[in-house]
């Protein structure tokens, strides 16, 4: 079988054609092979519909359980019996269906977020994912995508004639205003397609008629140099290691897909996933089970296999050192069960971070509660939905900061100023920067050698983690497309601050008021 090199898939792969809508997995943007491999990699996995976090990770005791099982009385996660809630520590627990997760999460190697999401006001479907995106809650007019601007304003490019690929037929959002793209619907299918007896004569035909200095010219031959050599790559026929089980269909395979190309070291740096059918109105699965049961577990089992399939290589390397994975939704679900035995568009939610990086085996952020307060006002948002604590720009502000060490906060979240470190993963605090014009290069992570004596970046100081010890798990006894721009615009209107203040103002591990 032919090699697939991987100088000569980023010098084929510069740019090309948008991509089509509606996919899965959607983006995969590169930085410069030369660095490889030490580059840090993003995927961020979006669960389009609205997951209903306070299922998947619910509470397990106190005052708030009552009101929990009050509210859900067919649909809530059990304490006990075959479908109980694997318990995270001594107030929440984690969906029985989402196993593979707890795993890891005892390993200290998965960190969930409570009470996260997005703070604008909305419950509809296309303005949460659209503003999320963006990274300008409660401001929809923006041009570009907050993995965009991150690209840009880290020089994630670092040269490489590939800065992106599009596998699927959706850009996300959080990509846009970024055009130097491939589309293709999956690696494996991405050809040619000319007939067999005639191929070679079509190819060196097209390619004269792509020979002039125009950029219509420039990516006709470029997107035939990249079905070249991703057809000397076969794709289809990959191998996962060290066991690594992905969940047939196209989330599992999106996944692997991603792994073969991390491993290939093309200087790939962020990926980004898309699943969707969380918009759970009716029959979401009562105790435990039923669909929403089944769709948890496929997700919980592809990122345990992707965490896996990248832990080593035959020739030694870990890749897994140098990955991130940030799961999020557009908002959650209602607290109160509806008369279908579903759930209803919500607010706050959960957010999953996981690697090698990462430190887990924690409940991060600030529980709201379910009831009311001391001075009979509800702490639920509206009165129907389990409240924000922790803006998402949060999260993903502290991965980019640590792990891709750009702290131009102002050009990726323009309007957020309220950043600080939650702790959730390792690597060097630097200063936000605010400004939204900043053009300043920022750092460059010192590769060093990973615990297995592969090569990862890891930084060398750690300037804030959790101040509580992390809790040891115990078993509980018994979308819409969006079209790109062909311009970026200069600068960004200027707008209210949309994040939420900390009242305490240091977060820390999830706790009671």
């Amino acid at each position: 079988m032919a090699t697939f090199s991987r100088r000569g898939f980023v010098v084929g792969c510069s740019s090309a054609i948008a991509a089509m809508a509606g996919a899965r997995l959607s983006y995969v943007a590169f930085g410069s092979p030369e660095q490889e491999p030490n580059q840090e990699v993003l995927l961020v996995v979006f669960l389009r519909g609205g997951i209903d976090g306070l299922n998947v990770v619910p509470v397990l005791g106190g005052v708030d359980r009552g009101i929990y099982e009050q509210q859900r009385e067919n649909i809530q996660i059990p304490v006990t019996g075959d479908n109980a809630a694997l318990q995270l520590d001594d107030r929440f627990g984690l969906h029985p269906a989402a196993a593979p997760l707890f795993e890891l999460y005892q390993d200290k190697k998965f960190a969930v977020i409570h009470a996260a999401g997005l703070p604008s006001d909305t419950r509809s479907h296309f303005d949460a994912m659209k503003e999320m995106e963006l990274g300008t809650p409660g401001y929809k007019n923006s041009h570009t995508g907050w993995l965009a601007r991150h690209i840009q304003s880290a020089n994630l490019t670092g040269g490489a004639v590939a800065s992106a690929v599009s596998v699927g037929n959706l850009q996300p959002t959080s990509l846009a205003g970024s055009l130097d793209a491939i589309g293709m619907t999956s690696p494996n299918d991405f050809g040619f397609g000319g007939n067999w007896r005639y191929e070679d004569a079509q190819r060196s035909a097209l390619r004269k008629m792509y020979g002039r200095d125009s950029w219509i010219h420039a990516a006709g031959t470029q997107t035939l140099d990249a079905i070249d050599l991703l057809e000397l790559g076969n794709p289809g026929r990959y191998e996962p290691a060290n066991g690594a089980d992905y969940p047939n269909g196209g989330f599992g395979n999106n996944l692997k897909s991603i792994a073969q190309m991390i491993k290939l070291q093309l200087g790939m740096q962020i990926a980004t996933v898309d699943l969707g059918g969380w918009d759970t109105h009716e029959y979401q699965g009562d105790a435990g089970a039923g669909y929403f049961s089944d769709r948890l577990g496929m997700v919980a089992q592809g990122l345990h296999a992707f965490y896996t399939d990248l832990s080593s290589d035959p020739n030694g390397a870990n890749n897994g050192h140098r990955v991130t994975t940030v799961v999020m939704s557009e908002f959650g679900r209602s607290l109160r069960q509806n008369g279908s035995r579903g759930t209803d568009h919500g607010h706050g939610n959960v957010m999953f971070v996981l690697g090698e990086n990462v430190n887990g085996g924690v409940v991060y952020g600030k529980w709201p509660g379910l009831g009311t307060n001391p001075d009979g006002s509800s702490q639920l948002y509206d009165g129907r939905d389990l409240a924000i604590t922790t803006d998402y720009r949060q999260v993903l502000s502290e991965i980019l900061i640590r792990r891709f060490a750009n702290p131009n906060l102002g050009v990726v979240f323009p309007g957020y100023a309220e950043y600080q470190s939650l702790g959730i993963v390792t690597g060097t605090e630097l200063p936000p920067v605010y400004d939204e014009n900043a053009s300043t290069p920022t750092p460059t992570l010192t590769p060093t050698k990973a615990a297995d004596g592969g090569s990862a970046i890891i930084p060398p100081t750690v300037t804030s983690v959790p101040d509580q010890p992390l809790s040891t798990p115990t078993p509980v006894p018994t979308s819409e497309p969006t079209s790109m721009p062909t311009s970026t615009p200069t600068s960004t209107p200027n707008r209210p601050d949309t994040g939420l203040p900390n009242e305490s103002g240091v977060y820390i591990p999830l706790m009671t008021q």
